[in-house]
């Protein structure tokens, strides 16, 4: 791994320090599982909002097209 200053002139102490947060990041991003696919969080699920049946089709099914009953 090699980090490059671009700008700037960062003190020893202050390349020590973001040194410290980047290994951090890295040992926390390889100790967790490797799987291509992440669970979902019921918030983010779409089958959320098709779990509820929509209403018929009608007179004023227009307004009701987004929000389930």
């Amino acid at each position: 791994m090699t980090i490059k200053v671009v700008r700037g002139n960062p003190t020893p102490e202050e390349l020590a320090a973001a040194l410290t947060v980047v290994r951090a990041r890295a040992a926390t991003a390889a100790a967790e599982p490797s799987t291509t696919e992440r669970p979902r969080d019921a918030w983010s699920d779409p089958s959320r909002l098709a779990a509820h049946r929509l209403p018929h089709p009608g007179p004023t099914a227009w307004g009701r097209t987004y929000w389930p009953t």
